[in-house]
């Protein structure tokens, strides 16, 4: 088995940038696990499947194929939908698809098969605590939901879309109180995460700190 750098935290916290600058910078497999959650959801909205449809849900899980490209590309059942996953629409459902357990279960099997003899780091939201317990790092990458909600408007206006800031907090917050409460891996710093606020760091410090923890905590690993 590889090595295995699990990055866990809130939507907006930086994980995405920084586990691609350190992919880059170490050589690792980045894998965006949070794109296979949205990319369940993409499909559920295309076909019209609701939450309480199981056996609907069940037969998209049987049939999907998420395609994660090393360019970054995301492909689901051979379309490439790397900007569709990332609408307002899906990233609001999504974090309702992700509290369904065949949901879970599914993505964090894929997830798993997607390492397989790969020294890989892996971003999400239960890496550390679910799909990689016995992870060689785990970093929980934290941020105020002001900061993260300031983030979240820029990157959408580099894509041409305009945002209310107050809006865009309160859809922070409230996901936030369910991916932390959700029943099944639920969002948490894992007991052996090392904690990194990234509010008041730019990214490159971001990176260059974590790059320094895995460094040192994997010197002894072939």
């Amino acid at each position: 088995m590889g090595i295995i750098v699990a990055i866990d935290g809130p939507a907006g916290s930086g994980k995405g940038t920084v586990t691609k600058k350190i992919s880059n910078a170490l050589g690792l497999v980045s894998i965006d696990t949070g794109a296979t959650y949205r990319c369940v959801a993409l499909n559920m909205i295309q076909r019209n499947v609701k939450l309480n449809e199981e056996e609907k849900i069940k037969q998209i899980l049987e049939n999907i194929n998420i395609d994660l490209k090393p360019d970054g590309k995301i492909f689901l059942n051979g379309d490439d939908v790397t900007d569709k996953i990332r609408t307002p629409e899906v990233s609001e459902f999504v974090s309702q698809v992700s509290t369904l357990k065949i949901v879970r279960d599914k993505m964090v099997d894929i997830q798993r098969k997607m390492s397989v003899g790969k020294n890989v780091i892996m971003e999400g939201r239960d890496i550390g605590t679910v799909v990689f317990p016995n992870a060689n790092v785990k970093i929980y990458l934290d941020a105020s939901p002001e900061v993260r909600a300031e983030r979240r408007m820029k990157q959408m206006a580099e894509k041409g879309t305009k945002l209310d800031y107050e809006q865009v907090l309160k859809e922070i917050i409230e996901r936030d109180t369910r991916d932390s409460n959700r029943a099944i891996a639920p969002l948490k710093q894992a007991d052996d995460a090392i904690y990194v606020d990234s509010s008041k760091m730019t990214i490159d410090e971001v990176t260059n700190k974590i790059i320094e923890i895995i460094k040192f905590a994997t010197r002894d690993v072939d």
